[in-house]
């Protein structure tokens, strides 16, 4: 299950359960969708993936309590601000390949 988590680990800006503005890589790094391409370059700095648009979980219970009510969004902030340098140096070998064959 997704965690859903709170903020960009990047910047911190807000990004709740049903912002279309947060981008996650396969590992659920979070983070804004200005951050992604304007500061990471679609290459997350901790695994070195790419990064699609967070799904957003039901606010109802539409179907078998699948919702937010009874799968909470995490509340646990990871704000890690990325190096811009060392970013930079980190993804430059990477970023020109596509994130589905690095």
């Amino acid at each position: 299950m997704l965690e859903l988590r709170p903020s960009c680990e990047h910047c911190n800006k807000a990004l709740p359960p049903d912002s279309t503005e947060a981008g996650i890589c396969s590992y659920e790094c979070t983070f804004c969708m200005s951050c992604v391409d304007e500061v990471l370059s679609n290459v997350c700095p901790n695994c070195g993936g790419g990064f699609v648009p967070r799904p957003i979980r039901p606010s109802q219970n539409w179907k078998n309590g699948n919702c937010l009510a009874n799968d909470p969004a995490s509340t646990t902030i990871k704000h890690r601000p990325v190096d811009p340098v060392l970013h930079a140096q980190f993804s430059a070998p990477i970023k020109a390949i596509p994130p589905e064959q690095r």
